[in-house]
């Protein structure tokens, strides 16, 4: 099977090729010069030499202008564009692009002269089985999450009854018209010949994500539509549109490229650098370059092959599936977000963090009451409004206790319920069940995430590794200690629903076994109330102040009744009984003395760890202040012995401290 992640590239070596930027505009650029520099191109101020690169940023006038001085001095004329998978938001709104097309030959829009990109269409077998499985791969995930070159498209927008004919605009002036010879009379070309061939189909223009922000005119207007024509201007998934369309006409827009992974053949009109392969109808067919490709193989030259992908997160080329684990979480926050959020009763410590999470592109209002029309949420289960979404910690957490107010670096935010409330649906259990259809590139991703857990010994709160327990021979169990107070234990427990409980049951059930009670950080830190002085008479050994996963990894079972840890045996292969109804219960995954009758799915753990770890949270990377994948937090919380914290929650947490049974105060 694929890995889901490509080795990292190593940056360039010091004796890269120097590269000359003529426009003083581009060194205002700090990631596309970071993507060039990493890619083996650092940029200059100056004048070039023979052996120097000019850097051509598309057709302008820099373009030009460095076109010119390459003929007089020799120098390489180094094309540079925007990838395909670009951004959440146009460059014009100020998003740094994710990927970089660099090409030595010509723009791969100019059809005038063969591009680096079209030989590589043209000559490379591009037949090797892995290279197709990730492009199918690669393919259908982008379908699935709805991205595009600009992913900031809204959820569920309304889409044209199916059936219509889809023609695509383009802006006024954009060089891929120009150079893909054609020009503003081709739109007009198009849009009667897909009327005369389809005479009694509706009509559906679609028009540039620019366009609709103001930013540069398209080819048709109002003014331009006869009865059965509709302009399309907001915002929508092209899945949605190539879904519903019977037919797509496009003049060199890169929605052409994307129609052929949805299974279209489309009517092109100009020469762009996926026409003449085969996969479209080329009203100007493209004859030198006459190879007939599959939509595998144009994808995996186009996607994985040619372009420069970058992480911004870990600040290092990388491969397309990283790309899109990071753009996925990107688009997924817009997505989210951008309507802005109103947030009911959040404590004010927490105030700040999910700013950070949820206020990226509009600010969140705090509020006590609802007042306004944006969508609101709230803290935990609480007796929220309907419609109201719930808020909590994600099961990656932080390098600290929240109860110390350690920022989280992961989220839960849910729609239905949230998932240590049994009593009633919520999305993660939406999550799991659907997990029985993962793809296996899924699958593998959450594979690597489980072996990265398992080896960097990461958990909900990462205390500091501590020594083994000295544990005499036998069947080990491990019963985690929980804060009595808290919503899993009020609403995920029936009869045994107290820490002493629990170990009474264990010991009653085990009278043979070794038992370990391992009492909750919060309570071992002095934060919340719930020291149990009756544990020694129900166990072998209180595990105070040790690190969970040193403790799971000494152990056969974990007896529980809603405690995290339980899912964190699973993970590492462990038994798990439940007295309680946790998440993770229900699904054949753990011995139960109670049933969640809904659960009927019986997911594998890898199904459940890519549920819990990968689909229900949103993840925030604490140094460059992005939304990131969860790998990413992973690699945080492995690296980093402390994470960036703000200077007044330490000492506020000590002042809390000595409060510890008014914990209602702060959460």
């Amino acid at each position: 099977m694929t890995p889901h992640l490509d080795p990292e590239p190593k940056p360039a070596a010091p004796a890269a090729r120097r590269a000359v930027s003529l426009a003083l505009g581009a060194f205002t650029q700090r990631r596309i010069n970071r993507i060039l520099d990493l890619a083996g191109h650092a940029p200059r101020l100056g004048w070039p030499g023979s052996s120097d690169q000019i850097l051509a940023w598309g057709n302008g006038i820099s373009a030009k202008r460095g076109a010119w001085v390459a003929s007089m001095t020799g120098a390489q004329l180094l094309h540079i564009e925007d990838a395909f998978l670009r951004s959440v938001l146009p460059g014009r709104s100020g998003q740094a692009p994710l990927g970089l097309l660099i090409d030595p030959q010509a723009c791969h829009f100019d059809a005038s002269r063969p591009s680096a990109l079209e030989d590589l269409l043209k000559t490379h077998p591009l037949e090797s089985p892995a290279l197709l499985e990730r492009s199918a791969a690669a393919m259908a995930r982008i379908a699935k999450h709805k991205l595009t070159k600009y992913s900031g498209v809204p959820r569920n927008a309304p889409c044209p009854k199916a059936g219509f004919v889809l023609v695509i605009d383009q802006t006024r002036g954009d060089a891929s018209i120009e150079k893909g010879a054609a020009n503003a009379q081709s739109f007009h070309q198009m849009l009667a010949l897909a009327r005369a061939e389809n005479p009694t189909a509706r009509i559906v223009i679609k028009t540039h994500p620019e366009t609709r922000l103001g930013y540069r005119a398209g080819h048709f207007s109002a003014e331009d539509l006869d009865d059965g024509m509709e302009l399309l201007t907001h915002a929508i998934a092209p899945q949605d549109l190539f879904a519903a369309a019977q037919t797509v006409y496009t003049v060199t827009s890169q929605m052409g490229f994307e129609a052929i992974w949805a299974g279209h053949r489309p009517v092109v009109f100009g020469q762009p650098f996926y026409a003449g392969w085969g996969l479209s109808r080329d009203i100007q067919p493209a004859r030198r370059r006459g190879r007939a490709l599959s939509p595998a193989q144009l994808f995996a030259g186009a996607m994985i092959l040619y372009p420069k992908w970058y992480d911004p997160c870990r600040d290092a080329l990388c491969s397309l599936e990283q790309v899109l684990d990071q753009l996925e979480a990107e688009t997924r926050a817009w997505r989210d977000d951008h309507a802005g959020w109103e947030a009911r009763g959040i404590s004010l410590w927490k105030r700040q963090p999910l700013q950070q999470f949820f206020g990226r592109h509009r600010p969140l209002r705090f509020q006590s009451e609802p007042s306004s029309h944006r969508p609101a949420m709230a803290w935990g289960a609480g007796p929220h409004a309907d419609g109201v979404h719930h808020l909590e910690d994600g099961f990656l957490r932080s390098k600290g206790l929240g109860a110390q107010l350690v920022p989280p670096l992961s989220l839960v935010l849910d729609r239905k319920g949230i998932y240590f409330d049994p009593s009633r649906p919520s999305d993660l259990e939406t999550l799991i069940a659907n997990s029985l259809t993962l793809s296996a590139q899924e699958r593998q991703r959450a594979a690597d995430l489980q072996t990265k857990l398992i080896s960097s010994g990461i958990s909900k709160y990462n205390p500091r590794p501590s020594a083994a327990l000295s544990l005499p021979p036998g069947r080990r169990i491990l019963v985690p200690g929980q804060v009595e107070d808290d919503a899993s234990i009020r609403l995920g427990t029936r009869d045994i629903c107290t820490n002493l409980a629990l170990l009474r049951c264990t010991r009653a059930q085990n009278p043979d076994a070794v038992v370990i009670y391992k009492p909750h950080p919060d309570v071992e830190a002095g934060l919340r109330p719930g020291a149990l002085s009756q544990a020694t008479e129900y166990c072998d050994r209180i595990a105070a102040n040790h690190d969970p996963i040193s403790l799971i990894n000494q152990v056969d079972e974990v007896w529980t009744m809603t405690s995290l840890l339980g899912f964190e045996a699973l993970i590492r292969g462990k038994a798990v009984t439940c007295l309680g109804l946790p998440f993770y219960s229900g699904w054949g995954l753990t011995h139960d003395r109670h049933e969640v009758p809904r659960r009927q799915a019986r997911p594998d753990v890898l199904g459940l760890i890519h549920a819990c770890l990968i689909e229900y949270p949103r993840y925030f990377d604490p140094v460059t202040k992005l939304p990131c994948p969860p790998e990413v937090v992973l690699d945080r919380l492995a690296e980093a012995a402390d994470l960036p914290q703000a200077w007044y929650l330490r000492p506020l947490a000590k002042i809390q401290g000595a409060f510890a049974g008014q914990a209602h105060l702060w959460r």
